[in-house]
């Protein structure tokens, strides 16, 4: 019997997110050079005119021409439109950005007991959740170094196991914040940017959902996660990570009846969560991402009405994000992501794009 198996939190930092293109400066100044037709040879009876030696020729052709684009402008204004933690919006600018998660996960859980040293209940229940996830976030810069955000998800889950299948849509939880840019963004220093964002249980809890009738689409509990991302830029790779604590409030006044006990309270544990990976430009409009994150839910204490209590156990997820990013106008890129569970504790895989929003 799992209490907190339908309400387990998984959570794919943005900062994992974070998609870079690089210039190929170098190489348009190049073909730029192969493009200019050869000059005329001059009559005998003219003089000819003076031709830089061989080394200040090709140095010349490698430097940057006119109209060529800056590679440290063009790297910062990708970070801008990628990656709202890296490079926040201007102050009374606004933002909107749109994400579509999906999220498999296959469990095979082991339900037995034991009356007077005699087993008396055994059986091996698989269950298989499908959750698809509409997320709509909204940010305005404060100051040019603040960001507030808000985003609301809508959340519909199908889960099918042997006692119980059925599909389920509902409001996931509100969470509302802001990230902070202690230091300007240079291009030859790491990027550092702090986030505090507070969790409203806005969702249906997995705590108050009727066995067999409904399916949970919030934690059930509020919540406050501070976490810090810092990212640098080394052409063509920008390596970045990212480490949070998230803290849960007591979720009290419960009624839950289930296998013949009833819960009255649950107190979540502390979750900490760390990850870090690089992306790679591919041209100036296409770049990939690989990177893993880790995090670690500690036990949580549940609390039944008969004044019994029971602890669970630490829950580990791992996962391996793959993603590629598609820039289709200078300030708007596509995102894909794809997420490979590593651990038990960790969805099977997960499947996400993320776009801005135009008005």
């Amino acid at each position: 019997m799992s209490y907190l198996s339908s309400s387990r939190f998984f959570v794919v930092d943005h900062g994992l997110r974070l998609t870079v293109a690089a210039s190929l400066s170098l190489l348009m100044s190049l073909a730029r050079a192969d493009e200019q037709p050869v000059a005329a040879q001059p009559a005998p009876a003219q003089a000819a005119a003076p031709q830089p030696a061989g080394g200040d020729a090709a140095r010349q052709a490698l430097s940057k021409q006119e109209g060529d684009v800056d590679q440290a402008a063009l790297l910062k204004q990708t970070l801008t439109a990628t990656d709202k933690q890296y490079s926040l919006l201007k102050q009374g600018k606004w933002s909107a950005t749109y994400d579509l998660t999906y999220t498999y996960t296959g469990q095979q859980q082991i339900d037995a007991k034991f009356t007077d040293s005699t087993l008396t209940l055994f059986k091996i229940e698989n269950t298989r959740s499908h959750t698809i996830t509409n997320t709509f976030s909204v940010d305005y810069g404060w100051r040019d170094n603040v960001t507030a955000t808000a985003s609301l998800p809508i959340v519909s889950k199908y889960s099918e196991s042997t006692s119980f299948s059925g599909l389920s849509h509902g409001f996931g939880d509100l969470q509302f914040g802001a990230r902070w840019q202690p230091f300007e963004m240079r291009r030859d220093a790491p990027s550092f940017t702090t986030s505090a964002m507070v969790r409203l249980p806005t969702g249906r809890s997995p705590f108050r959902t009727i066995d067999g009738q409904n399916l949970a689409t919030g934690s059930g509990s509020a919540g406050l996660t501070l976490g810090v991302n810092s990212s640098k830029i080394i052409d063509p790779i920008a390596l970045f990570g990212s480490a949070s604590v998230g803290l849960n409030a007591p979720a009290r006044h419960l009624n839950q009846v289930r296998d013949g006990v009833t819960l009255v309270a649950v107190h979540a544990g502390p979750a900490l969560t760390v990850g870090g990976g690089f992306a790679y430009a591919l041209s100036y409009d296409v770049s990939t991402t690989m990177s893993v994150q880790e995090s670690l839910s500690f036990p949580s204490k549940l609390v039944f009405a008969d004044g019994t209590t029971s602890r669970t156990s630490t829950q580990t997820s791992g996962v391996f994000n793959l993603g590629v990013g598609v820039r289709t106008a200078p300030q708007y890129t596509i995102n894909i992501n794809l997420g490979i569970g590593l651990t038990s504790d960790s969805p099977d895989f997960t499947l996400g794009m993320n776009m801005p929003l135009s008005f």
